[in-house]
């Protein structure tokens, strides 16, 4: 949004630009947010028909980790992703380099801060306790997830699964488990689309300012 030279006649830019890239034919989506030109789909490895490299799986995931982290830094939360994700790519940027926190707050008991240190994105409030745990499951199974906010329920936080919408009832069976059944009400599903359009939003609130 900040293009030098580049003056946009709209208050939606990103519907403008959705628009244009799904009615060219010269361009294709990569994954919710993310599109090519079809002149590199083959260059880039991503050919529909192929099976998803362990690359790809993991570009896929940390590009969702990052738009969670660039939420979280825009409504002026501070943000961790794990110490192991700090090299992975978003755009252009490491995941370290996005996160406002290298170093995980000691929130509570050392055995738990531990454990939540291997969650995909944590905000946390002012008060560096945890306001929101999220885990992305691109293709790993998310009872592992699950298992982990079963272990951080006592805080006040939110747990959200992000993923696809085709895996929305594989979470809704794994909350049915008897050991995971206190987790029904605490879990949130987000799905790809709505997280794209999120970030988008909080994008183009920072930048436009009003006048009172």
């Amino acid at each position: 949004m900040k293009i030098t030279d580049c003056t946009w006649g709209t208050k939606t830019p990103f519907a403008s630009i959705r628009r244009i890239v799904q009615t060219r034919k010269e361009i294709f989506r990569v994954r919710p947010g993310l599109w090519a030109l079809q002149s590199y789909k083959k260059q880039l490895g991503l050919s529909e028909h192929e099976r998803k490299s362990e690359k790809e799986v993991e570009q896929n995931h940390s590009f969702y980790q990052g738009m969670l982290v660039v939420i979280g830094n825009l409504r002026g939360l501070s943000t961790f992703v794990p110490n192991q994700d700090k090299n992975k790519i978003f755009v252009k940027e490491h995941l370290g380099e996005l996160r406002t926190l290298q170093e995980i707050p000691k929130f509570s008991h050392d055995f738990l801060v531990k454990k939540s240190s291997t969650i995909d994105v944590i905000w946390f409030n002012n008060n560096q306790m945890p306001d929101s745990f999220f885990e992305v499951e691109y293709s790993t199974d998310m009872q592992n997830s699950l298992l982990k906010f079963f272990d951080l329920q006592d805080f006040n936080a939110r747990m959200v699964i992000v993923s696809h919408e085709s895996r929305r009832n594989e979470l809704k069976s794994k909350l049915e488990f008897n050991a995971l059944r206190d987790l029904k009400k605490r879990v949130n599903f987000l799905e790809y689309n709505m997280l794209v359009k999120q970030y988008e939003y909080e994008v183009i609130k920072t930048s436009y300012t009003f006048s009172v």
